[in-house]
């Protein structure tokens, strides 16, 4: 009998030290890498050519899409100034950040009855609508014109979001961050390169009547439309369809952004993410938004356009070239330190930027660091943020979070020109540094470990 007591004994025993042995999760505590992917987990054959073929695809349509988005970008600002001031430079990059934000509720929808071909098609076609209406409103002078034109461009942004997720459909757990990351390094090489084709795109249109300044829309607009037949036409068959069906059941659990308030009112690391994520981006979108207005005061038509490319394409490679290095830091050093250099990479470019003057060099020095900074706080940020709340919660947290990136930056870009017209550039990036002290206090508080629930 005592041989028997014995044997039921240690199952117990064993169940009893693997439950007191467990580590508890902290914000600033990660797995050294993901678990490595099961057999089960291993994608079919058929499955994996489809998946090779649909990142392919997303790839190529990703950078022409880049290079729509961020030519529209790169010119709105000017366009505006040079039809209704400096004051509204800055409504331009609002209007197209809100009308992404508006555009995402019909494609979302469109996704989860449809697909994700007709929903990024649709959102591809409404980006090429948007950058004629403005072409339009160049032509005829009309601010509010460009403004609604830039709402619908905003469409071509909303694109590239969705298209990240469309990457991962397909993917096994062990390769659904490296698939994501092909397609946002996508976004990077359009993004980078599209400015430099700003005054080509400028003069190329020129003698077809298009009004100066908006040529880049023109090829905004191609660029777009592009995007949408490649899409409509190879996209098949459609990756979300193909996909485990479970998260698009009929009878699936779906929260809304409002629901994820209270989760993250509770949690003080997910304060601070959400907090980092929204501060970096304002900042970054203010001060970049008004830099083209800047460099233009010295530069006439002939070469604002070059200049303004040039300044851009290394803000935009500050913002995404080295963001592997930046998880890695965030993995290693923590996410409150990495935030912290994130911010104070900010305030650099502040200070560099806001005593440039017209000094081109510098302005571009400035961006490049203020795309390091803007890295710092939205690698760090977001990564916190997922980490600090439930996972039944993560999803309607993420779009908390990215909702409140979104109204931050166009706030940042409609007070921008606002600013800008009335004390000045150099104003202005003080007081973009002035908006990261509570943050500094909020990250520099002492963060308890995460409850498990």
């Amino acid at each position: 009998m005592a041989r028997n007591l014995l044997i039921v004994a240690r199952p117990r025993e064993t169940m009893r030290t693997m439950t007191t042995t467990r580590p508890s999760a902290s914000p600033d505590t990660v797995p050294a890498g993901p678990p490595a992917p099961t057999p089960a987990a291993t994608v079919p054959p058929h499955l994996a050519r489809v998946r090779r073929r649909t990142l392919a695809l997303l790839f190529g349509t990703q950078v022409i899409g880049g290079v729509g988005v961020t030519l529209g970008i790169s010119v709105g600002a000017l366009l505006a100034a040079r039809l209704g001031g400096a004051g509204i430079s800055g409504l331009a990059g609002s209007s197209s950040v809100i009308g992404g934000a508006l555009l995402a509720i019909p494609v979302t929808r469109l996704t989860q009855s449809r697909g994700r071909r007709p929903a990024l098609a649709l959102a591809y076609l409404c980006g090429a609508a948007g950058a004629l209406v403005v072409v339009g409103g160049a032509a005829l002078r009309s601010v509010s014109l460009v403004l609604a034109g830039m709402l619908l461009f905003g469409g071509g942004s909303a694109a590239g979001l969705q298209a990240r997720y469309a990457a991962m459909d397909l993917s096994p757990p062990g390769r659904r961050g490296r698939d994501l990351s092909l397609i946002v390094w996508a976004t990077t090489l359009g993004a980078v390169s599209a400015p430099n084709f700003a005054a080509l795109a400028d003069a190329t249109t020129r003698p077809l009547g298009v009004p100066p300044l908006s040529g880049p829309f023109a090829l905004s607009a191609v660029a777009f439309a592009l995007s949408a037949l490649t899409l409509l036409a190879l996209l098949r068959p459609d990756p979300l369809r193909l996909a485990t069906p479970a998260a698009a059941a009929p009878g699936t659990r779906r929260t809304g952004v409002r629901s994820a308030l209270p989760v993250v009112a509770r949690r003080p690391a997910a304060r601070l993410g959400i907090a980092a994520v929204a501060v970096g981006h304002a900042v970054m979108v203010g001060v970049m938004s008004m830099t083209p207005v800047r460099i233009g005061e010295s530069h006439g038509d002939a070469d604002v356009l070059r200049v303004v490319g040039l300044v851009l394409s290394l803000h935009i490679a500050g913002m995404y070239a080295l963001s592997p290095l930046v998880g890695v830091l965030s993995d290693r050093l923590g996410r409150r330190a990495v935030i912290l250099g994130g911010v104070t990479l900010l305030v650099a470019a502040c200070a560099v930027a806001g005593t440039a003057g017209h000094d081109t060099v510098r302005l571009g020095v400035g961006l490049v660091l203020l795309g390091l900074g803007w890295s710092g706080t939205m690698v760090a940020g977001s990564t916190l943020l997922s980490e600090s709340v439930p996972p039944p919660d993560r999803p309607a947290a993420q779009g908390l979070t990215d909702l409140s990136m979104g109204l931050a930056g166009a706030l940042a870009g409609a007070l921008g020109g606002f600013v800008v017209h009335a004390a000045g550039y150099p104003t202005l990036t003080l007081l973009a540094a002035l908006v990261t002290v509570p943050l500094v206090a909020l990250a520099l508080r002492p963060v308890p470990p995460v409850e498990e629930e």
